[in-house]
């Protein structure tokens, strides 16, 4: 009678972590996660069945609960390595660095001569910012795992972050020739290269991605930039040829401007232009490549839009001043210098141009004084222009003279 009653007992309580275990080892997660809900709920104390459930959890992404349960594990259970391992990477998955730090760091210092601890304490303190104590804990997990890539690439971008650029290059190189998918280091490296004001070794590191557009826009743009118009623009050729955005429209644009070719550059503007038609520095770079071309009147038209976008710009109505005084619109250009002015941006060259309007409409007097400014303003920095007006002083003096 009492063996019936035990086995009546037996079957009436299965053995849920039993069934647990028995799914985990078969990869269904979501049995293993009910099996051991209920084993804990026969025993809140198990942890052995919180911890389980939490793996389970972990592993279909049901992230909240499986910390939960990882937090649980540990108040029963303080200081299981496993627990707080697989805590931490979960923090560390859902973005919650600081306090993945903790666990990690705990992990570390319980089982210093074990890499995954060891690397995903570095992993955790790179994206909690704390770089240096990031640093040291790679050069640890390197010395455990030399082989390791995602070491070296993380090694690399903790000393990068502390503007350790030439340490490294190395780490970063290291890592990319172990394993291609972290290539990319290389081009955040570039990156911080740009940001540190080297462009040579940021030119140097696109170059080693000729298939990826971006790379190519940005070494052309950096070659623009330090003068190189005509090395820039077959970079800035393929980058358009693979990616015709007007980004890299407009780029390899201000390339051919650079190297005196606007009649390349006018139809790639226009296609930029089409494409972001509220975009001022297309406007304006467009107005230039047609003024260039001599045709003031399609100029006049982008230099007037690109005022229209930025009612602020000097230099917008600036250009267009100069195109109306090309095509003796003299009352608008007139329009255009006093709006320089208005805005606190005058300087010779409009004092200049302010004059050639005055004299071309006759008035002298104003002119006259107009050609004074500038003569007081431009002190030897324009010696063509200075020696025309010097010129017409003398004549506009003369005529005032007789009259």
């Amino acid at each position: 009678m009492v063996l019936a009653v035990a086995l009546l007992i037996l079957l009436q309580n299965p053995d849920y972590s039993a069934e647990g275990m028995k799914a985990l080892e078969e990869q269904r997660w979501e049995a293993a996660a009910e099996a051991f809900r209920k084993a804990a709920e026969a025993d809140p104390k198990d942890y052995a069945a919180h911890f389980h459930r939490a793996l389970a959890l972990g592993m279909v992404k049901r992230d909240a609960e499986a910390i939960a349960g990882y937090e649980k594990v540990l108040e029963l259970k303080p200081g299981l390595f496993e627990a707080q391992l697989n805590l931490g990477l979960l923090l560390l998955r859902q973005n919650q660095a600081q306090a993945a730090v903790a666990r990690l760091e705990a992990a570390a210092q319980q089982k210093p001569d074990q890499f995954r601890p060891v690397f995903y304490a570095g992993e955790a303190l790179l994206a909690a910012g704390q770089f240096p104590q990031a640093e040291a804990r790679y050069v640890r997990a390197l010395e455990i795992d030399p082989k390791s890539a995602a070491a070296h690439f993380g090694l690399g971008r903790a000393q990068a972050r502390q503007g350790k650029l030439d340490q490294a290059a190395p780490s970063l190189r290291k890592a990319a020739e172990m394993d291609a998918s972290f290539r990319d280091g290389l081009l955040e490296l570039a990156s911080l290269y740009e940001k540190a004001k080297r462009p040579a070794e940021a030119v140097a590191l696109y170059r080693e991605f000729p298939d990826l557009p971006a790379a190519r826009e940005r070494m052309g743009q950096l070659l623009l930039e330090s003068g190189q118009a005509a090395a820039a623009i077959p970079q800035l050729e393929q980058a358009v040829a693979k990616s015709p955005t007007a980004a890299n429209r407009f780029a390899l644009a201000a390339a051919y401007m650079r190297a005196s070719q606007p009649a390349k550059a006018v139809p790639l503007l226009d296609q930029a232009v089409a494409g972001e038609p509220q975009n001022y520095d297309l406007r304006l770079t467009y107005g230039r490549a047609l003024r260039d071309l001599r045709q003031f009147g399609d100029a006049t038209r982008e230099f007037f839009l690109a005022a229209k976008i930025k009612p602020d710009s000097v230099e917008a109505w600036s250009e267009l001043a100069g195109v109306l005084i090309l095509t003796e619109s003299y009352p608008q250009a007139v329009v255009a210098l006093d709006r320089v002015r208005a805005l606190g941006g005058e300087k010779a060259a409009h004092l200049y141009f302010r004059a050639i309007v005055l004299d071309r409409t006759k008035q002298y007097k104003p002119a006259l004084e107009a050609y004074r400014q500038f003569l007081a303003a431009s002190r030897d920095q324009s010696p063509d222009e200075e020696f025309k007006a010097r010129q017409r002083v003398r004549i506009i003096e003369r005529e005032l003279r007789n009259k």
